[in-house]
Order: C-alpha cells, then structure tokens, then sequence
C-alpha cells in the first residue's frame, strides 16, 4: 500500500472533490483519481460514493480514512524525528569510558560537545578497558576509551600517550631513583588495578618479559585508595604520568618507568564497519580535531 496513493484519498476527502485536490497535491485531476482507483483496487472495494454530488465515503472508505490519517501523521512524526536527529537537534550519544584519565582528558570535550548539540544526551558507562571492548563488541556503546594495542575488529584513534609512573612510599630504596625498569621491580609487590583494567596487561606481560612472575599485593579500582597504599609502603602502584601529578602527596614519590612497551597509550576505538549515527559522527570528529595535551 503505497502511501502517496493513501495521501490522495485523504485530500480527497478533506477537499471534498478530485480537482480541490489535486490544487493541494499539485497534480491533475486525472492523477489524483488514479491514485485514489489503485488504493480501491489494492484493498478490493470501493472507498467513495462518486454518485453523491460530492465524494462520500463508503463504510470500508470510513475505516480506511482513518487508519490513513494515523499512517500519514506516523509518518509525518518519522521524517521530523529523522530531520532532528540528521540536524543533532536530538539523539543519543553511547560512550564508554575508563575511570583512570578519563576526567582530565574527556571533561572539556563532553563541555564543547554539550555547548554544540546540547539537545543530545550523553549515555556514558565506566568499565575498565577490557570490559569496555566487550561492551563495544556487542554494540552496547558508540565509541569506547581503551589503552592501545586492541584487537583488529577495531577501529582507533590515538588520544593521549603517557610514559608510566612507578608510585612508591618516600622511604622505598627505589625513591631516590630518577628511572627505573621493570627489572628493578623484581623482588617489589605490585598494587594493580581491579580486573578488566587494561593497564594491568601491560605490567604484568612486562614482568614476564624480563622472567619474573609479578607479586601482587592489592587490587582496586579506586586511584586514591591505590596510592595511598603505595605511600603506606605495601608496594609499587602505576599512574600514567598525568594523573602521577595530579594525585601527588606527602610521602609518595612518583618514578617514571623506563620500559619498552609499557607507555599508556589511550585511543578512542570503535568497531570497524559500525554504523555511526549522526550524534556519534560529531563526537568522532571533535575528538579526532582535540588537543589531548
């Protein structure tokens, strides 16, 4: 059933005549009869009385206007709802983000996003990167940020590259040391991440690397509590080092560690070949355009 045929039929009706509506739908007189026959056809009864002085519809015709007028106005609602989202009047923009980083990073971008499309909502989750990725996979979330390398099925943009920073208490031996290796970690416990935490591959594939199985003292997900437990002198915790700074205090020192493979390499990533909606286009280019620091 073709809805220009049913758009016909209901200016026929509202005009009361063939030629007042053709006037209205910019067609003949001819054309709109035609229009009008093929949907009485297609249904298999006739719609209009066109013995009546004027076209009155029959009882099928009733139901059938009715019925179109809803069609016509869902349809209407459709395109207005489609021209909102193209124009990011409207929309839903699906992120995933880490805890770690993502505050000093993201919050000017989701303040110019906001200022730009301020009729799109922002749907944001906090997982660490590998529970990110999975998330992204199934197509729950538009983009994720996850620390590099990910899986080919991946699309990315490199956001922000950090050497890390080894977190200690101010009496370890390691202290007083400008660089240190992940040899140097050798016989020190490790405070890590929670798992899902990509941060924590890194660490622990180093640690295998230089032939040593890491000790891990602790595990969380919370950057405070990790650093706080460095500066307790349970163990070597790691901080990218932009938030090494930023969480500086009193009887924590913060040693870059010089390691090949191991700098925190953050990208926004997406699944290759995934529809992108308009809102989440934007988003990828405003990025894309961003100073990271």
């Amino acid at each position: 059933m073709e809805l220009k045929n049913l758009r016909a039929f209901v200016e026929v009706v509202r005009q009361n005549g063939f030629t007042a509506a053709g006037k209205t739908l910019c067609a003949t007189q001819s054309t709109v009869s035609k229009a009008v026959r093929q949907l009485e056809d297609e249904i298999g009864a006739p719609l209009l009385d066109r013995l009546a002085p004027k076209p009155r519809l029959t009882a099928i015709g009733e139901a059938v206007y009715s019925r179109a007028l809803r069609l016509l106005a869902e349809r209407d609602d459709l395109l207005t709802e489609i021209a909102e989202l193209r124009g990011l009047k409207r929309g839903v923009l699906r992120l995933g983000l880490p805890p770690v980083g993502s505050g000093i990073l993201f919050a000017p971008l989701f303040t110019k996003f906001r200022k730009l499309y301020p009729g799109v909502e922002i749907s944001l989750v906090e997982h660490g990167s590998a529970r990110l990725e999975e998330i992204l996979r199934l197509g729950e979330i538009d983009f994720a940020a996850s620390l590099l390398p990910v899986d080919e099925d991946f699309e990315f943009h490199e956001i922000r590259r950090d050497p890390l920073v080894m977190l200690v208490s101010a009496d370890s031996p390691l202290a007083s040391r400008e660089r240190v290796s992940i040899k140097d970690l050798r016989d020190m416990p490790l405070i890590l991440f929670e798992s899902g935490f990509a941060q924590n591959r890194l660490i622990i594939n180093a640690c295998h690397r230089a032939g040593f199985e890491p000790e891990v003292a602790a595990r969380s997900g919370q950057i405070d509590f990790i650093v706080e437990l460095a500066g307790a002198g349970l163990g070597a915790a790691f901080l990218p080092r932009l938030l090494g700074k930023s969480h500086a205090r009193q009887g924590v020192v913060g040693v870059i560690l010089d390691e090949p493979d191991v700098d925190w390499r953050l990208a926004l990533v997406w699944r290759k070949g995934a529809y992108l909606s308009d809102a989440a286009r934007a988003w990828q280019a405003l990025a894309q355009e961003a100073r990271f620091g």
